[in-house]
């Protein structure tokens, strides 16, 4: 089944037996997760009008995996000594899967701080020790797709003829900064076009190196964060971006 998401662009990789876990105890489920992520798509003005998880384009993916019965749900694990509960803690988790197999549990970081892959990964790794879930998935931008941001970017907005920051407000484009503004004033005094030198400033803000993307996924991965839980890690490919192409974007 993971072929058909390496065919479509996807980044994937998977720890702890999880490919043998999902394609034989969980293959229907899998191959609605499958379907679910080929059927993503995300245009290069959802990328500019909000860098946030609940943003309509990502809402659209988790609303998809809703429908395929990946729901929301808070595992809450208690302690307790001689029947008295000593102490109660609970771990949410944005999509959960339960199959007459086990458990699966899902999370989305589409653009977050990159240390919240060490808040899900350690979540992951507690529910499994505990026998909650069978495996974790986890969901970011892929490899190709962040590094094609700023192409993404400055091809939109080069597109709609924008010259000045203030026309992105109808994109719902929040006003910026005083730091922001003045990164864009540097580049543009140094003649770099508008399209550019938006898309770098916005990019370097919003999508930069310290926000979730593959790389900082894997960086987990390797150092074995998340151990022994097993795992299926996936990059969404620069081929969502329906109304882009490399092949055709300028700088």
């Amino acid at each position: 089944m993971f072929h058909c998401l390496i065919a479509g662009g996807f980044d994937i990789e998977t720890r702890n037996h999880a490919a043998t876990i999902l394609t034989g105890d969980f293959a229907a489920e899998t191959e609605a997760l499958v379907a679910s992520l080929l059927g993503f798509r995300i245009t290069a003005k959802d990328i500019i009008q909000s860098g946030g998880g609940h943003a309509e384009s990502t809402m659209r993916l988790r609303n998809a995996l809703v429908a395929a019965g990946w729901k929301k749900h808070t595992f809450v694990v208690r302690t307790s000594v001689d029947g008295v509960e000593r102490e109660a803690i609970s771990h949410e988790v944005d999509h959960v899967c339960r199959a007459a197999n086990g458990t699966l549990a899902l999370e989305i970081e589409w653009n977050n701080k990159d240390p919240f892959f060490d808040r899900d990964l350690e979540n992951f790794q507690r529910l499994h020790m505990q026998g909650a879930i069978s495996a974790g998935v986890l969901v970011t931008r892929g490899a190709r797709l962040q590094a094609a941001m700023v192409g993404i970017v400055a091809a939109a907005v080069r597109t709609a003829g924008i010259v000045d920051a203030t026309e992105l407000a109808s994109w719902g484009v929040k006003e910026r900064t005083a730091r922001q503004r003045k990164n864009l004033a540097a580049l543009l005094e140094r003649q770099v076009p508008f399209a550019e030198a938006f898309a770098r400033s916005f990019v370097s803000d919003k999508y930069g190196m310290a926000t979730t993307h593959w790389s900082k996924l894997v960086d987990r991965i390797n150092r074995g964060v998340g151990n022994p839980c097993p795992l299926l890690l996936i990059g969404l490919p620069l081929e969502a971006v329906s109304d882009y192409s490399a092949a055709t974007a300028e700088l």
